[in-house]
């Protein structure tokens, strides 16, 4: 069951934006989301349909979006490890309903899910996945980062490599921002991923 103010074909509180309504910038966009290929998990259900609300914002986002998911030269395991990490620490729901079988099928273990979903310690981990976890409960947890933890992460990825991967989790804290204040929903078919 929907809350009142969910759109049932949306699933959040905007409707879906109808491509014809859009101006040529937006419909370039659009049309990004609904292919296959275009870069998103959901296509128009989530933050790519939310964003074209605002279609220059859209068509600003998306080179960011690419060059962080995909041209950081992060392994797809380490990036899904640092999306899983900002949305469990943002308690984004949908967002971890789309990260988690990803994660898994760029070889996350089971187990290293499981710490992140169960805030679990993470002595039993690998360093590096550790590391970015570590980082991660700290920018979002206690909103500060200590001296120790940015010290292994700087030595750990390089400057530039620390700030792609920040950059990252920022941006898919903004994504959880959007999904919260849309009350983006989880499929009704869809396993609860994350605990309540």
């Amino acid at each position: 069951m929907l809350p009142a103010d969910v759109d049932p074909i949306s699933r959040c509180r905007l409707p879906l934006v109808k491509r014809e309504a859009l101006d040529e910038e937006g419909q370039r966009q659009f049309d990004v989301n609904v292919d296959p290929n275009g870069g998103t998990l959901r296509g128009l259900i989530g933050p790519g349909g939310i964003q074209l609300h605002s279609s220059h914002l859209a068509a600003l986002a998306r080179p960011v979006n690419r060059y962080l998911r995909f041209e950081t030269g992060f392994s797809p395991y380490t990036r899904e490890v640092a999306v899983l990490i900002t949305a469990r620490e943002c308690d984004s729901a949908f967002e971890w309903a789309a990260h988690e079988p990803e994660a898994l099928k760029q070889g996350v273990p089971q187990a290293v899910i499981d710490v992140i979903k169960f805030r679990r310690p993470t002595a039993s981990l690998p360093a590096e996945d550790a590391l970015i976890i570590a980082l991660g409960r700290e920018i979002f947890g206690t909103r500060k980062v200590s001296s120790q933890t940015y010290a292994k992460a700087l030595a750990h990825f390089g400057q530039k490599g620390l700030v792609d991967l920040v950059s990252l989790m920022g941006n898919y804290a903004a994504t959880a921002a959007l999904l919260c204040a849309f009350d983006m929903q989880v499929d009704d078919d869809a396993t609860a991923l994350l605990p309540a």
